[in-house]
């Protein structure tokens, strides 16, 4: 209907405008939002304030005469001009009825369109480095990203999901080690564990792992791997010069190939691990992209080279410096240093180019909110490449912060001290865990409160909504007990029964469904669907409260009953988008 609102005032400006030979812009975007309240009609436009000053006309002479050169349409009961120019659709009782037989229709596909025309995108989320399990900080981006793609695709965009493994650089080799000291330790050597290593009780699992398959294949005494070094940090030294000089006495001692095998031991068990949990979360990837491949494969050498040829980088201090300052960027960056090794940002250049090569036209960084300094020196480089800007979109959410009554849970993955994703889900499901991610702005800061998501109350928002639709299943479990007969056929013809306040509200809200989706896909913001199923809840349970649904009226009762059915469709539509599921019983 909305768009058949669109189509109605792009004819009465074309009308309008051969009539009195007027000059209007060739593209007008109009714009048309859900009326403010029952006498503002059910959609209004601001088209002719748009309009007046190129028509040269007051907004409200405009409007009249637009609405003058309007069409007649049968769902259309009659248009308004108000204030200083709005124009104002009032519909059909039948208009609005109709998205009751619609969703009865279309099912599952309610709600679905080709509003993203089928545009390639790309969503990259998660992407958290593999030196740890996952933990409830990256559940919010995992929840966030797979609900955007998935809304994204729900209205008609071509959507890939990706995973960027971070499997190459420092972090990985002081990985490799922390497993290391752990398996020595196993074997019987005596060793301090370094200040700058991963604690977790996951490191000694990898460990006793690689024990299992290689017995004496990686022992070393404890001599041999930290005679001579650097102090560590509990001695009074530098932590960070300590682990890089192990890490080069572990590759020493070891050889290249047996380290290495360490290394590759600790990635593919945490990406294992990390791969595990999302899918038992519900989040799905079509690609896992792994940065080691991309350096393997000289794409990183590739894209500085073409940077190179273009003139965008620059030799000091014996490091590579790309000019990111000339797009926007505070400082330039290095792209590799005085050792001869590349960044972690020349990756970063090189994936994100890799994206576009793969023919997406638009991508889209689900990241934390600690990367917020990163965002110019991507754009930058892809700036440098003649990729516009707003193909890359970046969405920063905010570290959830969870607690357990009036306790704050820590959560660091380098002291091992944190609440893992897969922890959470095992207490709070994933229902409540998906839900509470994305009730809000990625950007705000989340308190998970861990009590409020296990409760069965009207103040946990995840149990509200399933409620709902597990009550409207309750309803037609009673009908069938009580040996009466539903007809939807008879209901949709006698929805002209349903005129209560309550009723007229819920078939309002059904009809918004659509936009509420368009909208989120178009502002990357998946709390507004879950707000939206919040409304449509209480709505439905304002309803329930004050109406009986299994009335010996039989025309009444199957318009109720067809009305609750669609109601309990778009419930279920609504949650399979943020990954929650609509359970029939509770």
């Amino acid at each position: 209907m909305k768009q058949d609102l669109v189509d109605l005032l792009r004819q009465a400006l074309r009308s309008l405008a051969d009539a009195e030979s007027l000059s209007l812009p060739e593209q007008i975007d109009i714009q048309l939002e859900r009326g403010r309240g029952s006498g503002h009609g059910d959609y209004a436009s601001n088209v002719a304030m748009r309009l007046a000053k190129p028509a040269r006309q007051s907004p409200r002479d405009l409007a009249a005469k637009l609405v003058s050169h309007l069409p007649i349409h049968p769902h259309v009961e009659r248009v308004e001009v108000a204030g200083p120019g709005f124009i104002n659709f009032f519909l059909t009782q039948d208009a609005a009825n109709a998205v009751i037989a619609r969703i009865h229709r279309e099912g599952a596909q309610y709600g679905c369109s080709h509003h993203g025309q089928g545009e390639r995108v790309i969503v990259e989320f998660v992407s958290a480095n593999p030196t740890g399990p996952l933990h409830v900080g990256h559940g919010r981006g995992a929840a966030f990203g797979a609900a955007l793609a998935d809304i994204l695709a729900a209205t008609g965009y071509d959507v890939h999901r990706e995973y960027y493994i971070n499997d190459a650089g420092r972090q990985m080799h002081i990985l490799a080690v922390s497993v290391l000291v752990r398996y020595l330790e196993h074997r019987g050597e005596t060793l301090d564990f370094p200040t700058n290593g991963y604690r977790g009780d996951y490191i000694h699992g990898i460990a006793r792992d690689l024990e299992a398959s290689g017995g004496e294949r990686y022992r070393i005494t404890a001599a041999e791997l930290t005679t001579g070094l650097p102090a560590d940090a509990n001695a009074g030294g530098d932590k960070e010069a300590h682990i890089d000089a192990l890490v080069e006495r572990a590759r020493a001692c070891l050889g290249e190939t047996r380290y290495q095998e360490v290394l590759e031991a600790a990635v593919s068990t945490i990406t294992g691990d990390i791969d595990e949990d999302l899918a038992a979360f519900g989040v799905r990837y079509d690609r896992w992209f792994s940065e080691r491949a991309l350096v393997k494969t000289g794409a990183v050498e590739q894209a500085l080279e073409r940077l190179q040829e273009a003139g965008k980088l620059y030799d000091s201090d014996g490091a590579l410096w790309f000019r990111s300052t000339d797009y926007g960027d505070d400082k330039d960056r290095v792209v590799r240093r005085a050792d001869g090794q590349t960044t972690y940002f020349a990756s970063d250049i090189a994936y994100h180019l890799n994206k576009f090569d793969r023919g997406f036209s638009h991508a889209i960084d689900v990241f934390g909110a600690d990367h917020h300094g990163y965002m110019a020196r991507v754009r930058a480089s892809l700036a440098a490449f003649d990729h516009p800007p707003e193909a890359l979109t970046f969405r920063l959410v905010q570290f959830a912060i969870l607690y357990r009554g009036s306790e704050r849970l820590p959560m660091s993955t380098r002291s091992g001290e944190f609440v893992t994703l897969r922890a959470l889900r095992e207490e709070v499901g994933n229902d409540a865990a998906r839900f509470f991610y994305v009730m809000r702005r990625p950007e705000q800061h989340l308190d998970f409160d861990l009590e409020l998501a296990k409760s069965q109350s009207n103040d946990n928002p995840v149990y509200y909504i399933q409620y709902a639709h597990a009550r409207v299943c309750s309803v037609l479990r009673q009908l069938e007990e009580r040996g009466l007969h539903h007809d939807r056929d008879m209901g949709l013809t006698a929805l002209e029964r349903l005129t209560a306040d309550h009723e007229q509200s819920l078939i309002d809200s059904l009809g918004r469904y659509s936009e509420v989706l368009e909208s989120a896909a178009a502002s990357h913001e998946p709390h507004q669907l879950a707000a939206y199923l919040r409304e449509l809840a209480g709505a439905f349970h304002t309803y329930y409260n004050a109406h009986t649904f299994l009335v010996d009226d039989e025309a009444l009762r199957d318009a109720r009953l067809t009305l609750i059915q669609a109601v309990r469709q778009v419930i279920h539509n609504g949650l399979a988008l943020l990954g929650v599921s609509a359970p029939e019983r509770m």
